[in-house]
């Protein structure tokens, strides 16, 4: 599950990052679109969330710093999240900016908040997955010992009652330790057994 939720995350990353990276004017028109930041943050988030997104994905997709990663990449999509819904609450009619564009829509095109915010809160979660747990076997992490251990497989009958494991697992030398006990309590009964029948013996004599 972890595998997917990287894999996905990532492909939907680097194809947003790639179709952005080549016209950064249009990235950084996308951002000022939504009003919400200075001219010289929005500059600098222009330019500068292709190369995140692309580097992030890089690193989903091959497993490494995969729980770094997956942090950013959720706090990316809870960003855009709140990005257009602030710009659905003012009224504003733009284009998201997320697969490239400068923010302006077509005229007569509906903006689709409703649909890109729960796309956006999908990839969230999967983000928060890819964070939360390990990054699966395929992935570098895991190779390189990077990835914190986790419970070791169980042997063949882990499922066992306890109480078995233990009668299973006592020493040969102290199950026959039990033997002469239970050979003496034979004799023991054994011996009863005659002197009982002594006394019929006698009684039918």
């Amino acid at each position: 599950m972890t595998t997917l939720a990287r894999l996905v995350v990532a492909g939907v990353l680097i194809v947003a990052g790639w179709l952005k990276i080549g016209t950064p004017a249009l990235s950084v028109q996308a951002v000022e679109a939504y009003e919400l930041l200075p001219e010289s943050v929005a500059r600098i988030v222009g330019y500068g969330l292709p190369i995140v997104e692309i580097v992030v994905g890089v690193l989903l997709v091959v497993g490494l710093l995969t729980r770094t990663a997956g942090v950013i990449s959720a706090l990316l999509m809870l960003a855009f999240v709140i990005g257009i819904a602030s710009a659905w609450a003012r009224g504003l009619r733009i284009d998201c900016g997320c697969f490239g564009g400068g923010g302006q829509l077509a005229e007569g095109q509906d903006p689709g908040y409703l649909w890109k915010i729960l796309q956006d809160l999908g990839l969230f979660v999967l983000a928060a997955w890819v964070a939360w747990f390990a990054p699966g076997r395929f992935a570098l992490d895991s190779a390189l010992g990077l990835a914190p251990e986790r419970e070791p497989y169980a042997a063949d009958g882990a499922d066992e009652d306890p109480d078995d494991r233990d009668d299973r697992d006592v020493p040969e030398d102290a199950a026959m330790a039990g033997e002469p006990a239970g050979r003496a309590a034979g004799v023991d009964m054994g011996d009863r057994t005659g002197a009982d029948k002594v006394p019929d013996m006698k009684e039918n004599g």
